[in-house]
């Protein structure tokens, strides 16, 4: 008689040991998505397996850059498997610019390629060797 109490007692705290587990992760199974959280940084870095950087988002702060002042700008760059740039996307208080290129630097310490900037509206285009061509509407 003892045996068959001591059962069934263990039986009974299984049994609300587990309508009290499946209580409690009920309401998750139910729940409506919640919205997603904004992830804040002053910079966002890419990397493939190899841990190098293919792909950033900077925020830069006012700077003087070869004597020309900037009012600061966020930039995004794309590299391509060897490191080299490949787009690069730029947005500052002065306007925009976008420049694609083959990674490869030419005469100039340019890389060929395409460059479009917003600011003063001039597209140039830079070939293999280093020759530029400069568009103004």
């Amino acid at each position: 008689m003892k045996s068959s109490r001591l059962v069934s007692t263990l039986v009974f705290v299984n049994v609300l040991l587990i309508v009290f587990l499946v209580a409690e992760h009920t309401p998750a199974l139910f729940a409506q998505p919640r919205e997603l959280s904004i992830l804040r940084a002053r910079g966002l870095e890419i990397v493939d397996e190899q841990g190098l950087v293919r792909a950033s988002i900077t925020v830069h702060g006012p700077e003087i850059v070869g004597g020309r002042r900037y009012g600061g700008a966020v930039v995004l760059r794309m590299g391509d498997p060897r490191g080299a740039p490949g787009v690069k996307l730029a947005a500052s208080d002065s306007g925009a610019g976008l420049g694609l290129s083959n990674g490869r630097r030419v005469a100039g310490g340019r890389s060929a390629g395409i460059e479009m900037h917003a600011d003063d509206a001039r597209l140039i285009l830079t070939d293999n060797q280093g020759h530029e061509k400069i568009f103004r509407p």
